[in-house]
C-alpha cells in the first residue's frame, strides 16, 4: 500500500450543510403545495370580498329605485326666474301653476338717535339699561356707567340675544361729520316676530319706542322697517307666511318669493312642474351600471383563453352562479307581474328601453327609454318601484327564506333588492337560529379551510424541524468519525513514514 493508508470516501469532504438543506426543500414541498393552497383560498376570501361589495352597490341602487318616491324626480321651471323660485320633489304632481307676488316678508328693524363716538360711554350712572321683548322672551341688559359705550352695549345684545336680535353699530355720517347710530334687526321675518317695547334708560341713548298701527304702519321715525307677512296668489289664492317661503302650499313643491311690487306691478309667473327625465334616467343608469359590474365580474371570473385554461380561482364557483341566478330571477322572471291582466308595454325592462345584452349585461336605448317616459312616467316607475308597499312588512312568509309579497304591484327594483338581501344578510329562523348567507356561508368556508391548512402546516413544520435536527446529529456524528478516521490515517502514515 504505497503512498499511504487512505478510507475511499472517508475524506472527500462533504458539503454536509448543503445536502441537509436539499433535503429539507425535499421535505417541504408538502408545506409549499399547502402554502399554496392558503394563498389561494385568502385570494378567494379578497375576491369574494370585492364581488360582495358590487353586489351591495347593486342592491343600493335597486332600493333607491324601489319607491315611487325614489325612482320618480320632478323639476319645475318658472317662465320668470327673477320673481319667484321654484322647486320640486318626488312628491309632486306633474302640472301647471300660477304664482303672483303681493308683499315680501320682512324683518323688524329700530335704530337708536346718533351719537358721535361709538367708544365713549353713554351711562351716566350704573344700572341704567336697554330692554325689548322679542318672540316671547324680554331681554334687559344693564350697564355700568364706565362701560356703556355703542359699542359695548351692541356686544352685549349680540352676545345676550344668541342671535336672535342683532345689534350693529352703523355710522349714517361721513369721515368728516361722523354719525353713529345702534340698529337692532330681528332675525326672522314676518308679524309674529316684531321688537315691541323697546326702551333705553341710558342717558346718552335714546329712542321713540311708539309700536306701528294696527295696519302694521310705522309711528316712530325709529322703526325703519315694521316685520310683516309675505302675501302671494298661488293659483288664485292669497296665501300669507311669515316668510317668503311658500313650500307648503302645493305639495312636492316649493316657491321662494324673491321679489314682489306691492303697488301691483308683480306679474303673474307661470310654473310648469314635469318629470325631470334626466334625474330619473341617471337613476336607471346607475342601476344599470351597477348590475354591469356584477356581471362584469362574474363573466371574467369565468373566463378561459382558447386553450380551455384560466387563472382565476373562483372559475366555476358556486357563489357566482347562485348570485347571478338570483340577479336574473328578480330581474327576467317570464310572465306578467301579478294582477297584470294585459300587456300595456311597460311590464318588462326590454320594453321601457332596458335591454338584455348577449354578455348578460343591460343596456339603456335612450330613445325607448325617453319615449316611454313621455308616453306614461308613472308606468315605468310602477316597473321598478313598490308603489303599493309590501304587504307583510317583510316578514318571511312560508319558507324561511322566501320574503313573498302578494300585492298586485311588486316593482322590479324592489324584488331585487329583496332578492339581494338574502345572499348579502343572514336572515333568521325558527326560534333562536339563523339561516346564514351564501357570502357569509362561503368566506366562512374558506376561512375554515385556511385554519385546518395552517394546523397542517404547523404539524408539517415540527416535523421538518425534528428530522432536521434528527439529520444534523446524524452528520455531527459523521463528521466526529471522519475526524477520528482522519487521525488514525495520519498516525499510521506518520509511523510506517
Amino acid at each position: 500500500m504505497t503512498g499511504g493508508i487512505s478510507f475511499s470516501g472517508l475524506a472527500s469532504g462533504l458539503d454536509s450543510g448543503a445536502i441537509i438543506e436539499a433535503l429539507i426543500q425535499a421535505e417541504r414541498v408538502p408545506i409549499n403545495q399547502l402554502e399554496s393552497r392558503r394563498a389561494d383560498e385568502q385570494t378567494r376570501i379578497d375576491l369574494i370580498g370585492t364581488f360582495r361589495g358590487l353586489v351591495g352597490n347593486l342592491r343600493s341602487a335597486a332600493e333607491s329605485l324601489s319607491t315611487a318616491g325614489g325612482f320618480l324626480s320632478f323639476a319645475a321651471e318658472t317662465n320668470l326666474p327673477g320673481w319667484v323660485d321654484v322647486s320640486a320633489d318626488e312628491t309632486a304632481i306633474a302640472g301647471n301653476h300660477t304664482f303672483e307676488p303681493q308683499v315680501l316678508a320682512t324683518a323688524d328693524r329700530w335704530v337708536f338717535d346718533s351719537v358721535t363716538a361709538p367708544d365713549a360711554d353713554l351711562g351716566t350712572v350704573d344700572g341704567q339699561s336697554v330692554s325689548f321683548d322679542y318672540d316671547g322672551t324680554t331681554y334687559s341688559f344693564a350697564f355700568d356707567a364706565a362701560d356703556s359705550s355703542l359699542d359695548e352695549i351692541a356686544a352685549a345684545i349680540n352676545a345676550g340675544t344668541g342671535g336672535d336680535v342683532t345689534a350693529t353699530v352703523v355710522n349714517s355720517g361721513t369721515a368728516a361729520t361722523p354719525s353713529y347710530e345702534l340698529v337692532l334687526s330681528g332675525s326672522q321675518s314676518g308679524e309674529p316676530y316684531r321688537i315691541t317695547n323697546i326702551a333705553s334708560t341710558v342717558t346718552g341713548l335714546t329712542i321713540d319706542g311708539t309700536p306701528p298701527d294696527a295696519g302694521g304702519v310705522a309711528q316712530s321715525a325709529n322703526n325703519l322697517t315694521v316685520a310683516g307677512n309675505a302675501f302671494a296668489i298661488v293659483d288664485g289664492i292669497l296665501v300669507e307666511r311669515t316668510s317668503n317661503d311658500f313650500s307648503d302650499v302645493i305639495p312636492g313643491v316649493s316657491f321662494t318669493m324673491l321679489d314682489a311690487d306691492p303697488a301691483g306691478g308683480s306679474p303673474v309667473v307661470n310654473v310648469s312642474v314635469a318629470p325631470d327625465r334626466e334625474a330619473i334616467r341617471s337613476g336607471v343608469q346607475e342601476f344599470v351600471d351597477s348590475y354591469n359590474a356584477v356581471i362584469g365580474f362574474i363573466n371574467g371570473q369565468n373566463q378561459v383563453d382558447e386553450d380551455g385554461q384560466t387563472d382565476s380561482v373562483l372559475f366555476g364557483d358556486s357563489l357566482l352562479s347562485s348570485v347571478g341566478r338570483t340577479i336574473r330571477g328578480a330581474l327576467f322572471s317570464t310572465g306578467l307581474p301579478s294582477g297584470t291582466s294585459a300587456d300595456t308595454g311597460f311590464e318588462t325592462l326590454n320594453l321601457v328601453g332596458v335591454e338584455l345584452q348577449s354578455d348578460g349585461t343591460l343596456q339603456i336605448d335612450d330613445a325607448v327609454l325617453n319615449a316611454k317616459l313621455d308616453q306614461d312616467v308613472n308606468a315605468v316607475a310602477d316597473l321598478f318601484a313598490d308603489v303599493d308597499g309590501f304587504d307583510n312588512g317583510g316578514v318571511p312568509v312560508g319558507d324561511p327564506l322566501q320574503f313573498v309579497d302578494t300585492t298586485a304591484d311588486t316593482g322590479l327594483a324592489d324584488d331585487l333588492m329583496r332578492a339581494l338581501d338574502l345572499v348579502l344578510k343572514d336572515q333568521p329562523g325558527p326560534s333562536t337560529t339563523r339561516f346564514t348567507s351564501p357570502f357569509n356561508a362561503r368566506t366562512e368556508a374558506l376561512n375554515e379551510s385556511i385554519r385546518r391548512i395552517n394546523d397542517r402546516i404547523e404539524i408539517e413544520e415540527d416535523r421538518i424541524a425534528s428530522y432536521e435536527q434528527f439529520l444534523i446529529n446524524r452528520f455531527t456524528a459523521l463528521e466526529t468519525l471522519m475526524g477520528q478516521l482522519n487521525a488514525q490515517q495520519a498516525y499510521l502514515n506518520t509511523q510506517l513514514g
